[in-house]
């Protein structure tokens, strides 16, 4: 009788090398350190796909510039709701990394986070006066209050020349601007907090290795069948508990997990490019991202601005993203990612969604259909001196927007992160996209809260997660003293003063 060997056995499996599953693992073996943890990844490095600083992850969302988190209703206010969370969860991420380089498991925070200001730039009487509005009620906010409004040429000009440069004084401009704005490298970041993770006892990472399916074990586990791209193995792997952090093949993998929270769930995948700037002169006078508003119909990945990023230890800047499509969901992924992920249980609101949505539909068409001067065109409106010649176009990131079943509605696309959990806490999954990254943090440990419910009542997990991060689950945004307490720390921390 043949005797097979016994099932390599976890506390907890992370499917993907991202930035939410070096987050996810850091947390936990901060929180229980005795905890058994593998991780996969498809490719050979982490942090490689979504979270790469390429691939379009690399703002540092917190609401400070970007546009679409604050909507203006069809009445003319301004609803900045959405900005006032993402500001909170980006000051969680904040108290997090600050804890990392305060417990030498990241070396030197200039290697992912550096000061980068965040403005918002518009033109003409309608644009200026949403931003006035938009300025006023954020301004009011803890959070915001550093924040820097002017109509005035020659003070945009002083924030972001090149950007000014050219512009007649006849035409209506006006901008906010907060100097306190970050430049992420997400991809460094997640590869220092895998790095660290692989150092601690229990936990096991496998490279070029694909999970496949996921099956409940009858024992309230899950075994997690994985192959090995290399060798074309199979394996089996056993755990307590699953997380699906993959980018865009968490989709495939949550529609194979038996749990009744997959259904109704589809994806969109939208492609990106980058116009990447390779004139020296025009990298060093630029030191700001700036964001200006979107298309209509366009998603909200595509909102144009100028961007200054570091990446390698080089400062770059970027232009877009453009739009594009492609039927894969991760970048290293399949053409027929899109196709197979249509079940009968999607098959509607995905129908729904697609006739809800036909501006988007136009909108990528007409993206696929530029060509390289009318990409420049675009260029020239936010940098009105420069030369196409100085530009070169790259592929960014896939991203896959969220499809989910909607009661009134059919389906709805999300433009939006999605947290999905099993019923029994074992199996969570994180579909979608902005401002993803720069709310890791927030999202995990709420993710902790849902799936390990009674260690994170006990007194000793309430305190790690208090030292780990101090103002989460509290209304930072509205109390100005617990803003500037958790400011002074991670500014110095970080090295952000």
């Amino acid at each position: 009788m043949t005797k097979h060997p016994p099932i390599p056995k976890a506390d907890v499996i992370l499917m993907g090398a991202g930035i939410m599953s070096a987050t996810l693992g850091m947390l936990l073996k901060e929180l229980e350190p005795q905890l058994s943890i593998h991780i996969f990844e498809r490719l050979d490095k982490a942090g490689m796909e979504s979270s790469d600083a390429w691939h379009n992850a690399g703002t540092g969302h917190a609401a400070f510039c970007e546009l679409n988190y604050t909507p203006q209703k069809p009445g003319g206010t301004v609803e900045c709701t959405k900005a006032f969370k993402i500001g909170e969860s980006f000051e969680v991420s904040r108290e997090f990394w600050a804890y990392l380089i305060e417990k030498g498991y990241v070396q030197n925070p200039q290697d992912f986070i550096n000061k980068v200001p965040h403005m918002s730039l518009v033109w003409g009487p309608e644009n200026v006066d949403f931003l006035r509005k938009r300025y006023e009620i954020m301004h009011a906010n803890p959070l915001f209050q550093a924040m820097v409004y002017s109509e005035v040429h020659d003070d945009i000009a002083a924030w972001a020349p090149i950007v000014m440069r050219g512009r007649t004084k006849k035409q209506p401009v006006a901008a906010t601007r907060m100097e306190m704005g970050t430049d992420v490298n997400f991809g460094s970041l997640t590869r220092s907090m895998i790095d660290q993770l692989g150092k601690m006892p229990g936990v096991t990472i496998h490279y070029n290795s694909e999970c496949l399916d996921l099956d409940p074990d009858g024992k309230k586990g899950w075994d997690v069948f994985v192959r090995d791209l290399q060798t074309g193995e199979k394996k089996t792997f056993n755990t307590r508990f699953a997380f699906i952090g993959a980018g865009g093949a968490t989709l495939h993998l949550l529609k194979r997990a038996e749990i009744k929270e997959r259904k109704g769930y589809g994806g969109f995948p939208v492609s990106g490019l980058w116009l990447k700037c390779n004139n020296e002169e025009l990298i060093q006078k630029h030191h700001a991202k700036v964001y200006g508003k979107a298309s209509v119909g366009s998603p909200p990945m595509s909102v144009p601005h100028v961007d200054t990023r570091f990446i390698n230890g080089k400062k770059e800047l970027l232009f877009g993203p453009f739009a594009g499509f492609s039927t894969k969901f991760l970048k290293n992924g399949s053409l027929m990612d899109l196709p197979s992920s249509i079940k009968f249980d999607n098959l509607m609101p995905m129908i729904f969604a697609g006739i809800k949505n036909v501006p988007l539909t136009k909108y990528l068409i007409q993206q696929l259909r530029l060509k390289p001067e009318d990409r420049h065109a675009a260029l020239r409106e936010y940098v009105p001196f420069t030369k196409q010649v100085d530009w070169e176009l790259l592929e960014a990131g896939q991203r896959v927007q969220v499809i989910k079943k909607d009661k009134e509605k059919g389906g709805v696309l999300e433009f939006g992160t999605e947290l999905v959990v099993s019923e029994d806490g074992t199996v969570a999954a994180l579909l979608g996209a902005s401002p993803g990254a720069s709310t890791a943090v927030s999202m995990m440990l709420e993710l902790i809260q849902k799936c390990f419910k009674k260690q994170s009542q006990s007194e000793a997990w309430k305190a790690r997660m208090h030292d780990i991060a101090p103002s989460f689950g509290q209304s930072i945004s509205k109390n100005e003293k617990l803003v500037a307490e958790s400011r002074k720390r991670t500014n110095k921390v970080l090295n952000l003063a």
